[in-house]
């Protein structure tokens, strides 16, 4: 039996500073009226507020400082997309950040250069991966053929409503590529907005038919595989650092609550039956951020290593059954009012019902720890 049994955990200076400077931004610019106020909007967040948050220079924070970003490694975004996540501010910094380290980590930077200045600059971009909604499924079946005509339909593409750079994935020949689509090459229809539970998201089914790219548009070679595959783990490490601070604040807004309403003539949060599970709450919150932050530590602009894939896991499985608990009990505490589409708990639990899916459920990324901690087979 082989067990990993890194327990590493550092929070460096450069992720002090961003984590104080992002709660204060996030706080002031998401007030959860303002959060409401973006549900039905269109693309369901403030265009302003994405400016200032391009501006702070976080849409370049883990690219390198060639391409005109800080080069301080995927680790220091972490604690920006928790910040985000404690507010519900709902922008594409996740889907843009994700398409960055695709291009980089595949060796796009030399040929896709003035790409990765744009998206270090502000670009939205994000990443076509999913050929159905199942993320256990690893084949690709949207093709490139050898006339570089791509054929197939991806779904659930973060915010590519807004994305200005979609990198597709592919096969071409049995082997994985990466081509790169501006949205102007998109024919019209060809994006239908999916109908989402968390209203602070948005995602899209994408159909690829017929659609002829350049050469100078494909990215292939070895590194391509390993580059899909640290996205995978690094997706569900941003989907954790968001899950747990939207846990987090899920717990304030509950224990809010239990300190104002009264029952039988009593603060209801003097109850034992409702004290528990808020301590349990806030048990499994630190957890989760510990698990985060491990993460944090290990992963780095080089190819993941099991140690790295392990921490991304534990981390993506521990923040979503999280979520998942503190939107369930905070809805239930609120009680008949939590069921009601006014009430803030609805935020958190349709938070939680998205989330857990994004880059793998917690019974997906277990299944996978068992194989890495336990040499299970697969």
């Amino acid at each position: 039996m082989s067990v990993i049994a890194n327990t590493k955990m550092r929070v460096s200076d450069e992720q002090s500073m961003l984590l104080d400077v992002a709660r204060e931004f996030c706080r002031d610019k998401s007030p959860i009226d303002r959060v409401r106020a973006e549900l039905e909007t269109e693309t369901g967040f403030d265009a302003a507020v994405w400016q200032e948050m391009v501006n702070l220079g976080w849409t370049g924070i883990a690219l390198p400082e060639s391409a005109g970003g800080s080069g301080l490694g995927i680790g220091a975004v972490v604690p920006v997309v928790e910040s985000m996540g404690r507010a519900m501010l709902g922008t594409p910094l996740i889907s843009t950040t994700l398409a960055g380290q695709l291009i980089v980590r595949a060796g796009g930077e030399e040929m896709w250069g003035d790409l990765v200045a744009q998206v270090a600059a502000g670009s939205v971009a994000t990443i076509a991966l999913l050929d159905s909604a199942d993320w256990g499924e690893t084949r690709i079946t949207c093709e490139l053929d050898s006339d570089n005509r791509l054929s197939g339909t991806k779904t659930f593409v973060a915010d590519a409503g807004v994305a200005e750079h979609l990198l597709v994935v592919a096969q071409r020949g049995g082997e994985p590529v990466v081509v790169h689509l501006t949205a102007d090459q998109l024919p019209e229809g060809a994006i239908h907005q999916h109908t989402l539970i968390d209203q602070t998201k948005r995602s899209a089914r994408v159909s690829l038919e017929g659609i002829v790219v350049e050469a100078s548009q494909v990215l292939a070679g070895a590194a391509v595989v390993d580059a899909i595959r640290d996205v995978r783990l690094l997706g569900a490490l941003l989907v954790a650092a968001e899950a747990t601070g939207s846990a987090a604040s899920c717990l304030d807004t509950t224990v809010d609550y239990l300190k104002t309403r009264k029952q039988f003539g009593k603060l209801i949060g003097s109850y034992q039956a409702l004290k528990h599970p808020a301590v349990d709450i806030l048990c499994d919150v630190d957890s989760a951020r510990s698990f985060v932050y491990h993460a944090a530590t290990l992963v780095s602009d080089t190819s993941l290593g099991s140690d790295a894939e392990t921490a991304c896991r534990m981390a993506k499985a521990q923040a979503s059954d999280t979520l998942d608990y503190a939107g369930d009990r905070a809805v239930q505490f609120h009680g008949g009012m939590g069921f009601t589409y006014e009430c803030d708990a609805q935020l958190y639990i349709r938070r939680a019902q998205w989330s857990r899916q994004q880059w793998g459920d917690a019974q997906h990324h277990r299944k996978h720890l068992a194989r890495l901690l336990l040499d299970a087979k697969r």
